[in-house]
C-alpha cells in the first residue's frame, strides 16, 4: 500500500512573506483544491478555546482556511459542539460568547459560526456504524448536514488521550452531548445534591422517568432507567449534574477513532494541524501551562491518522522546553522518549492510531513532504 502523504511547512517567515501565506501555500500543495467545493456547505471544525486559555489557535489561522476554500467556491462555516463538562461552552449561547471573547467572529474569520449540536447539545444526527465499540454515533447535526468536512486542529498534549490532534478534534469534538457521554464514560450521570436546587427542570428533559426527588427536594437518578443521553446535564442551570468518570483511557481512544470515522466516511474531508503552543493539556482547560516543546510547524493531509502520527513523531524529535512540565518530569523521572506519555503517564496515545488504522480511518505509514 502506498504511504499517505503528509505535507509540512515550518514556522519561519522571512521578510516578504507571512505565516498565513505559508499556510495557504501548504494546504494548496497538499491538494485541497482537488475537492469540488463549488456551492458546497463546508464545515470547518475547530476548538474555540475555553476562556482563560491562551494556547488555542488564533482566529487568523481560521480566516486563511476560510478564504482559501471560499476562493474555491465553498460556503464555509466554523463549528464545534457543546462540552460535556461544566464551563463556558456548555450551551450554544455561552459557547458563542466564548468564541467571540477569544476573537472568533464573522468579521475576524470571514464566515459564520454554528454550534453544531444546538442550544443544549441535543441536536444530533445518529450515524449507523458497525464498530467494535460504537454502533450508532451521535454527531452534531450541522456537521453531518455539511457536504465537506475540514478539521483545523491545534496539536497539543491531553491528560486522557496523550495528545489531542485530528482524531480527537473530530471524534470527541463532533459528538453531541450524548455522543461525548458514550465516548468518555461507560456510566451514567450523577447528581451533586449540595448543588441541586430542586427546580425539576431535569425531569422535564428526561424521556425515561429516571429522575426522582427526595423529601428535601434533591434529585437522584435511577441508573436502571437512565440511558446516558446527557440531556439533564445540559438542562441543569446550576451544574448539579455531571457524568461519572469511569471509562478507561484506552476505551476512550478507540471510541474516539470510531466516532471520527462516522464523521468523515462517505464525503470529502481534509485535515490541517498546527503544532504550535504545544500545551501539556487540552484547550478545554480555562488555563494553559508553558509549551512542552518548541513550535514545530504546520501539517496537512487527506489522512487524519497519518497526520496525527506525523505530528506526534515531530514533537517527540524535539527537546523539552526548559522550565516546562515535560522538562520537570524528565528531570524527576528520566527521559522515556515519548513526551506525551512522560507528561501524562496513564495515557497511551498509540492506541487511538492503532485502532483508527484497524477500522480503516487511515494509515500510520506516511511520506512527509516539505513545502518551502
Amino acid at each position: 500500500m502506498e504511504k499517505s502523504k503528509v505535507y509540512f511547512s515550518d514556522m519561519r517567515a522571512l521578510p516578504g512573506t507571512n505565516l498565513q501565506e505559508k499556510l495557504e501555500k501548504l494546504i494548496r500543495a497538499a491538494g485541497i483544491g482537488n475537492i469540488d467545493f463549488d456551492g458546497k456547505f463546508t464545515a470547518i471544525k475547530i476548538h474555540f478555546g475555553e476562556p482563560g486559555n491562551l494556547a488555542f489557535l488564533r482566529p487568523n489561522w481560521a480566516k486563511t482556511v476560510v478564504d482559501t476554500v471560499k476562493s474555491l467556491g465553498a460556503k464555509p462555516f466554523l463549528t464545534d459542539c457543546n462540552t460535556l463538562y461544566v464551563g463556558r461552552r456548555k450551551n450554544a449561547l455561552e459557547h458563542l460568547e466564548a468564541a467571540y471573547e477569544n476573537g472568533y467572529s464573522p468579521f475576524s474569520t470571514g464566515c459564520h459560526i454554528i454550534i453544531a449540536d444546538g442550544l443544549k447539545g441535543t441536536d444530533e444526527t445518529v450515524v449507523p456504524l458497525d464498530g467494535e465499540y460504537v454502533k450508532e454515533a451521535k454527531i452534531g447535526t450541522a456537521i453531518m448536514d455539511a457536504d465537506i468536512f475540514i478539521s483545523l486542529n491545534h496539536f497539543k498534549g491531553h491528560e486522557a488521550t496523550g495528545f489531542g490532534g485530528a482524531i480527537k478534534n473530530i471524534g470527541i469534538g463532533c459528538g453531541s452531548r450524548a455522543g461525548k457521554m458514550e465516548q468518555h464514560y461507560s456510566g451514567k450521570p450523577v447528581i451533586d445534591k449540595e448543588l441541586c436546587r430542586g427546580c425539576r427542570i431535569c425531569t422535564k428533559n428526561c424521556a425515561h422517568d429516571a429522575i426522582s426527588f427526595d423529601e428535601n427536594r434533591k434529585a437522584s437518578i435511577d441508573h436502571n432507567k437512565c440511558v446516558g443521553c446527557g440531556r439533564c446535564i445540559g438542562a441543569c442551570a446550576f451544574d448539579a449534574i455531571a457524568p461519572s468518570d469511569d471509562s478507561a483511557e484506552d476505551h476512550l481512544n478507540r471510541k474516539m477513532a470510531e466516532y471520527a470515522l462516522a464523521v468523515v466516511k462517505g464525503r470529502p474531508h481534509f485535515h490541517i494541524s498546527l503544532v504550535i503552543d504545544v500545551s501539556p493539556y487540552c484547550d478545554c482547560h480555562a488555563e494553559n501551562d508553558v509549551a512542552i516543546v518548541p513550535d514545530v510547524g504546520m501539517f496537512a493531509s487527506f489522512d487524519p491518522v497519518a497526520l496525527d502520527q506525523a505530528c506526534a513523531d515531530a514533537c517527540n524529535r524535539q527537546e523539552a522546553m526548559v522550565g516546562s512540565m515535560l522538562d520537570d518530569k524528565i528531570k524527576a523521572c528520566g527521559h522515556g522518549h515519548d513526551h506525551f506519555h512522560t507528561v501524562s503517564p496513564n495515557t497511551n496515545w498509540k492506541v487511538q492510531l492503532e485502532h483508527a488504522e484497524k477500522i480503516g480511518l487511515g494509515q500510520r505509514e506516511y511520506e512527509l513532504i516539505e513545502v518551502k
